[in-house]
């Protein structure tokens, strides 16, 4: 019995090692033929993306037999419907498992259904991975090319890996569909472009109060209103390059964590250098979300879906502006809103308002956290199992939404591009600091390098061309935008100037003054014992005046000057009747007690705070059919005629200005204008984010933002200057750069229905 019992236990092992060895045997022939369909697939040609986008069954070359893998074969699974195959593939699946799950026996220390990775193409990743044989240091190309020719071939190398990247991400694409997944991060980026809409306005609408909180001369308030354009600027370009180089969504938070910070101590700060200091510093942060989150977005949208989404994201900047102008309006008048400790630290409603602002961008630094990075970036970085996770989550998301969570994303290997460009490798003896910055100066090197690369013959045409057409329309925009709020304020204070009252050679004695005085000119009158008590003046003009034992007590004061007057034996206690007020002035035997110190906030200008407030909504608010019709048609008339037809009609409507010659004219002709130029906006922004390639996107849309605040600090400047002298040269200067915008962006190559690069 004991016999029997070894023979059968030796039976059950030699049973055991045959199953072993033919588990072997059959993953190695599984192997075998990976392998072959990898090389394959590095020897395709970039034709076959061309024939057909969706990798069909080529059963010219295979006879429809099970032979050789046919094309697709190497980036579905066996037996997909995009992978082909008339008699060599199974059922999809076969319960959902993975290729890159495959397993091995015990001996390799491997069992079935341990992950070994995403399966990899044999051309792109290998050569791409960091440390390999072929990788680089510095900033200086890849170490096995150190002639120009082999410099210049390993570019064009990388160029057609670039190109079918490209091809294969489009049909990626189009299998994770359109759904729950891009509308999430449709909201997210819209917040961070919300927070830029939100930047533009902020200055605007606190400067009429803070100039009085710190009293600011004419040359700082106009240093105030122009810091945050230079500020985001810097940023644009800054981010923009950065963004290319560590990625979108890391490059997005920093920049939204540096605004938020700023935001919030610019509402507490006192002084005006903090706090002109904090608003440059906010307007770096904000600078970097126009060129990160349209280029962000663009690469999770299929071809016949990028212009249209890409015009409901500019939405987001409307929004932006209307939330500013309704905050404003709800908060800043409210001077009850407010404390102060002693005279040093005050803290007045509008603060409240510049605290408010900062919500937007930190709720979008919240959202993005749970959003992965761009997928084409990691690919085009060589980093295939990140790209591929996230272009997995999409997909899933997105069929899970849609009610077929069974559908399984079929892709397996996905084309990576070689990275020319590396952080220097320091070692470990090297000091903390100094590896910092090495890598410092190397990231410095490859966004300048990359940022040059814009302007090689490939793309010199075209940026040139788009710096044009950037130039001209934020000139003539923000030109005119900010002109027509400075005509509005011009004409009330036409009308205002037409209704003073005038009095002369008027003698008053013992009479108490206790109520407004307001719009008035008093010459060569006469004032003996009167009292001026608790009371406000408001553009109140003395002229060759005496004042005789007069009692002046509690007075606030705007506007107002004594010219050429005499003061007799009079009181001054609490008022802000400064010295600068008396203009060839003589006090005689006059005394001033505790005047007030400080700027003290307008009063009397609430009327005037609403109009700005008003006006300014009213302004953002009619961009909303420009915004729906461009995003509508963009798909379907194509991004140049887009642009190039709404250019010619906001030129033409800069003419109707002629004819603004009362407030609410003013008023409709800016809303008229801003409806009409928002289509150009939105078509520049997509024709910006398809014309570059992925590895220079950001760096590119960058550089033409920051290019277009350098605009439009020109055009606010000149334009301001011509306020109340002429309307002629501003309309000729808004129309004139329309028209050369319009004609020069028909000279551009139209995008509509391509791959993204």
């Amino acid at each position: 019995m004991e016999d029997g019992y070894q023979n059968r236990t030796a039976f059950i092992k030699g049973a055991k090692d045959i199953a072993k060895e033919v588990k072997r045997q059959a993953s190695k022939k599984v192997n075998r033929s990976v392998d072959r369909v990898t090389d394959e697939y590095s020897k395709r040609s970039y034709s076959r993306f061309e024939e057909d986008d969706d990798y069909p069954n080529d059963t010219s070359a295979t006879g429809g037999g099970g032979g050789a893998p046919q094309d697709g074969g190497g980036y579905y699974r066996n037996g997909d419907s995009h992978a082909g195959g008339g008699g060599g593939g199974g059922d999809d699946d076969d319960g959902g498992h993975s290729d890159s799950t495959e397993g091995h026996d015990e001996d390799d220390e491997i069992y079935e259904g341990e992950y070994q990775g995403i399966p990899r193409d044999g051309g792109g990743a290998k050569e791409g991975l960091a440390g390999g044989p072929s990788s680089v240091k510095g900033a200086g190309g890849a170490q096995g090319f150190r002639d120009a020719d082999g410099a210049a071939a390993a570019e064009a190398e990388r160029r057609k890996d670039q190109e079918e990247l490209a091809q294969q991400y489009e049909t990626i694409l189009q299998e994770c569909g359109h759904g729950k997944f891009q509308w999430s991060l449709y909201f997210v980026l819209g917040l961070a472009l919300m927070a830029d809409g939100v930047e533009i306005f902020v200055v605007g609408f606190v400067l009429p109060s803070a100039e009085k909180d710190m009293c600011l001369s004419e040359p700082n308030k106009s240093m105030l209103g122009l810091i945050v354009y230079l500020g985001m600027m810097v940023g644009a370009f800054l981010w923009g390059g950065l963004a290319d180089r560590i990625g979108r969504r890391q490059s997005l938070l920093i920049s939204l964590s540096i605004n938020s910070v700023f935001s919030f101590f610019s509402s507490f700060v006192q002084g005006y250098s903090t706090f002109l200091f904090c608003r440059l510093l906010s307007g770096v942060g904000i600078g970097g979300s126009i060129p990160i989150v349209f280029s962000y977005y663009s690469e999770f949208l299929a071809q016949e879906k990028r212009g249209e989404h890409l015009s409901w994201l500019c939405m987001f900047w409307m929004i932006g502006g209307i939330y500013a102008s309704a905050m404003a309006w709800a908060i800043i008048p409210h001077y009850g809103w407010s404390f102060q400790m002693g005279s040093a630290y005050q803290f007045h409603s509008w603060r409240v308002f510049v605290l408010v602002c900062a919500f937007p961008s930190v709720a979008a630094i919240i959202a993005l956290s749970a959003m992965p990075e761009s997928p084409r970036f990691y690919l085009e970085n060589g980093k295939h199992d990140e790209g591929w996770m996230i272009l997995k989550q999409v997909h899933d998301t997105n069929m899970r939404a849609k009610g077929f969570p069974e559908r399984v994303f079929s892709v397996t290997t996905i084309k990576t591009v070689k990275p020319m460009d590396e952080l220097v490798d320091t070692g470990t003896d090297t000091p903390v600091w100094q590896r910092y910055k090495l890598k410092i100066m190397s990231l410095a090197r490859q966004v300048k390098n990359n940022f040059l690369a814009c302007f090689n013959p490939e793309y010199k045409r075209t940026t040139f061309m788009l710096m044009a057409v950037w130039f001209t329309m934020s000139f003539s925009y923000y030109g005119l935008t900010v002109w027509f709020p400075d005509m509005i304020k011009y004409i009330q204070k036409q009308e205002y100037e037409s209704k003073t009252k005038t009095f002369s050679k008027e003698r008053v004695e013992h009479v108490t003054f206790n109520f407004t005085l307001e719009n008035q000119v008093h010459r060569q009158g006469h004032y003996f014992n009167d009292k001026f008590l608790n009371l406000k003046m408001k553009s109140m003009v003395f002229e060759d005046s005496v004042f005789e034992e007069c009692y002046f007590e509690d007075i606030t004061s705007t506007n107002t000057f004594f010219r050429n007057c005499t003061f007799i034996a009079s009181l001054f206690y609490n008022t802000d009747l400064f010295k600068y007020r008396f203009v060839n002035s003589k006090l005689v035997n006059s005394t001033f007690l505790h005047n007030k110190e400080g700027c003290m906030l307008d009063f009397s200008d609430d009327n005037n705070a609403y109009m700005i407030y008003f006006v300014s909504f009213l302004g953002t608010l009619a961009v909303l059919p420009g915004n729906i019709v461009s995003a509508l048609l963009m798909d379907k008339i194509g991004r140049l005629r887009m642009l190039a037809g709404s250019s010619v009609i906001s030129c033409v409507s800069c003419f109707f200005l002629m004819f603004g010659s009362n407030e609410s004219g003013m008023i409709a002709l800016l809303c008229l204008f801003g409806g009409i130029s928002i289509a150009s906006w939105n078509a520049l922004d997509v024709l910006t984010v398809e014309l570059y390639p992925s590895d220079k996107r950001t760096t590119a849309f960058g550089f033409l933002n920051a290019l277009c605040k350098l605009a439009a600090v020109l055009g606010i400047s000149i334009f301001q200057s011509f306020v109340g002298i002429t309307k002629a040269v501003p309309i000729l200067f808004a129309a004139g750069a329309l028209a050369a915008g319009s004609f020069l962006a028909t000279k551009l190559p139209e995008t509509r229905g391509q791959v993204l690069q």
